[in-house]
């Protein structure tokens, strides 16, 4: 009998669930409506890349983990320009903010 396997979206809903974060709390955090939350963990919408690390630092999860279910590297491409994943533009400020926090200390 064939094991299930679990994509992106069933691994963002148990992180949340993991970290006892709602939907809406997380979509506050990363600066989007909440039904865009919504279509992430539904699987209607492939989250970027820059959603998903958020999304792992916010629920205490690693990073690698969130990608592929396990603990090798990722390796998630950005989406294609005119994707409906809106997140980049959404919530640009904590991306940057993340990149200048950890990459700038080494400055």
């Amino acid at each position: 009998m064939p094991v299930p396997e679990f994509d992106i979206a069933d691994r963002m809903r148990k992180a949340l669930r993991h970290a006892g974060i709602s939907v809406q709390q997380m979509a506050e955090y990363l600066d989007v409506d909440r039904s865009t939350v919504s279509t992430w963990i539904n699987g209607r919408i492939s989250p970027s890349t820059q959603t998903v690390r958020l999304w792992a630092l916010r629920t205490g999860v690693p990073f690698t983990w969130m990608c592929h279910g396990t603990m090798e590297p990722c390796d998630l491409r950005p989406p294609a320009s005119g994707s409906n994943d809106v997140s980049a533009a959404s919530h640009g400020h904590r991306i940057n903010n993340m990149h200048s926090f950890l990459f700038g200390l080494a400055s």
